[in-house]
């Protein structure tokens, strides 16, 4: 067991390493972000499994608080509702069920991050054609070589990793940054 937490260890500072070609696109991330909730809009996230556990994760951290106490900030995460979840699956398709959220509640003016680390997930690419459409900015969290969110994103950050868990514990790591740029952006941190 040890030696498969040393493994998993050594494998993360590895890409750990290589994310520092992110930063620019991260920062503009931040400033996209935080543009967006000085002006009134909100955040919205989405994605699957482990990518909805680390959006609730990201919306929380700006509804309640990140660095210190603040005022709350407008963010949802779109795979928590199981009710409009099993609506939408069931009378439209799963790959409806984050589109459908993002016409309901989103505006021109807001921001979506699509969480995805094939870059492929069906459903999370029809939430960003749907925010597209309207005027909402996306950013882009993915993997491996972005797939093909990796075009449609204004600003895709890419970890460049093939396995999904080193993926997953980097967007976290970037997504606690972007909170902590949104925070210093709206002057809160």
């Amino acid at each position: 067991m040890t030696h498969l937490f040393l493994q998993n260890v050594a494998d993360q500072m590895a890409v750990l390493q290589t994310l520092p070609v992110l930063a620019d696109a991260v920062d503009q991330a931040g400033q996209m972000a935080g543009d967006a909730l000085q002006t009134g809009g909100k955040i919205m996230f989405c994605g699957n499994g482990g990518s909805a556990a680390d959006s609730q994760h990201l919306a929380a951290e700006l509804t309640g608080r990140f660095i210190k106490d603040r005022r709350a900030l407008a963010a949802i995460a779109l795979s928590t509702d199981t009710s409009a979840l099993t609506c939408i699956g069931n009378d439209y398709s799963f790959d409806e069920v984050f589109a459908r959220q993002v016409v309901g509640l989103g505006r021109a003016g807001d921001v979506l991050v699509a969480i995805s680390t094939s870059g492929n997930s069906r459903n999370v690419i029809r939430a960003v054609e749907e925010a597209k459409a309207i005027g909402i900015k996306v950013i882009g969290f993915l993997g491996r070589d972005g797939g093909a969110l990796k075009a449609m994103c204004d600003v895709p950050i890419v970890v460049p990793s093939n396995v999904t868990a080193r993926i997953q514990e980097s967007h976290i790591l970037i997504g606690h940054t972007l909170c902590g740029l949104i925070e210093s952006r709206l002057g809160l941190a």
